[in-house]
């Protein structure tokens, strides 16, 4: 039998500058699935993105998502795309054990914990306080540095990683700390400065762009502290979710997420095209 991809539209030009198709999976001539390719609305044409892949359920199990997802691959390299992404949600083990089988490596997750109504005390001795205008530079320079750092470890060209860095910077903090909605805070421990949280408000949720502790200040717990510190920010603003993005391999975030009650909505994959 032989599995191919049958297109169901034109290649389509979306607002954003993305190029995106519409696929029907078939065997033999037999619709079975669908898939929705497209470029992506970040790194641009050189990334394609498996939007959606769907194996209609009496043909799952005998390899057409794989056939589909590598003939996904060969419309992308034909698009001449570098590299291919998708997004796997937590619970889809199927989808993520093909995602695997086919060398694509998960780059980052997507977290999420329900809060309750009381904000957590932070722990004696610590306190927390709005970030200065003149701490505020050094951080902004810093956290470019790392976020860029973080995706070119993982894949991503230095120059797109740059780019992606300054414009996430630029777009979330147009104000710097007087953006609405975000809040920008330094944890101190007995008056000493050991850590930094970026925290966003949304409609419903908070979301952690980013948390540091000082390197001379870590292994003491300080990262905790600063943990439940968006999470009484979040119930202050009358949120009652905290989601977050870890990169894989940042094994002490994982855990003290982990610990701290936090799951897996989402992983992100990506595998080069060689």
């Amino acid at each position: 039998m032989t599995t191919t991809l049958r297109p169901t539209e034109p290649l389509q030009r979306n607002a954003d500058g993305t190029r995106s198709r519409r696929y029907q999976v078939c065997v033999n001539s037999r619709p079975v699935g669908a898939i929705h390719l497209g470029t992506h609305p970040v790194f641009g044409d050189a990334v394609a993105r498996i939007m959606t892949l769907r194996i209609e359920e009496p043909d799952r199990g005998r390899g057409r998502g794989t056939v589909a997802a590598l003939a996904a691959e060969e419309v992308a390299r034909g698009w001449g795309c570098r590299r291919i992404e998708a997004a796997v949600p937590a619970g889809a083990e199927a989808a993520f054990r093909l995602a695997t089988a086919l060398g694509y490596v998960v780059r980052n997750r997507g977290m999420e914990k329900a809060l309750g109504d009381t904000p957590p005390d932070l722990p004696e001795g610590s306190r927390a306080r709005p970030m200065t205008e003149a701490e505020y530079v050094p951080w902004l320079a810093g956290g470019k540095e790392k976020y860029a750092r973080s995706w070119t470890e993982r894949g991503v060209p230095e120059a797109e990683a740059r780019a992606k860095s300054e414009r996430d910077h630029a777009t979330l903090l147009p104000e710097g700390l007087a953006t609405p909605g975000m809040f920008v805070s330094v944890v101190e421990h007995r008056g000493t400065p050991v850590g930094t949280l970026w925290l966003a408000v949304r409609e419903n949720t908070g979301f952690v762009f980013d948390v540091e502790t000082h390197a001379a200040h870590r292994g003491r717990g300080h990262g905790r502290t600063l943990m439940l510190l968006a999470e009484a920010q979040t119930i202050a603003e009358g949120r009652n979710t905290l989601g977050l993005n870890v990169f894989a391999g940042n094994t002490p975030a994982e855990r003290l997420y982990a610990s701290l009650g936090y799951e897996t909505t989402q992983y992100a994959v990506y595998k080069p095209l060689l």
